[in-house]
């Protein structure tokens, strides 16, 4: 255990917690594979998470999606539409049909890329008797922000974040 010091008050630092499922929280929103990047950037914005569990058809998670993933993504993908001919006298000119687009108008080409096509295809997880120091040793060894915890059946139960960690450290005063 380490020294700290705080408006003068020393005392050693430790972890309020003996296993992974005194760290987590429970039922982690979660992201369906076949959601688009759209639909997954305004989950993880609109619940102010910076990453999901991606899960299949069957509940069961298959990845994880992160706001890097959607920037990285959003940052490689090109979308260069053709320059209308000049013969279309500055109509815009749909080029799935050919067809002029009046003045003042645009057509929009929806992303319908999935999350499954860009999400990190490994889950990095532990149970919820797993021991507290393991938890943070298997972070550090990854070098990852959250671990999930999956029962054992493989359903995911939790998620534990660094941020959960930091928020069960307590100082003990001495006496």
């Amino acid at each position: 255990m380490s020294r700290a010091t705080s408006r003068g008050v020393s005392g050693r630092i430790y972890l309020a917690a003996e296993s992974a499922a005194d760290l987590m929280h429970e039922n982690p929103i979660s992201i369906h594979e076949d959601a688009t990047i759209k639909e997954a950037a305004a989950i993880l914005l609109d619940r102010g998470i910076s990453a999901a569990p991606v899960i299949n058809e069957a509940g069961r998670p298959v990845g994880v999606i992160s706001r890097s993933d959607i920037v990285l993504y959003e940052r490689e993908k090109s979308e260069h539409l053709p320059p209308p001919a000049d013969y279309y006298a500055g109509d815009t000119v749909d080029v799935n049909t050919g067809k002029a687009v009046p003045q003042g108008f645009h057509v929009e080409y929806p992303d319908t890329t999935t999350v499954r096509e860009i999400m990190t295809p490994v889950i990095y997880a532990v149970s919820p008797n797993t021991p507290a120091f393991q938890v943070i040793q298997e972070m550090l060894h990854r070098h990852v922000h959250r671990l999930f915890v999956l029962d054992e059946s493989g359903v995911l139960v939790g998620v534990i974040s660094s941020m959960d960690i930091l928020r069960r450290l307590r100082r003990e005063v001495p006496e």
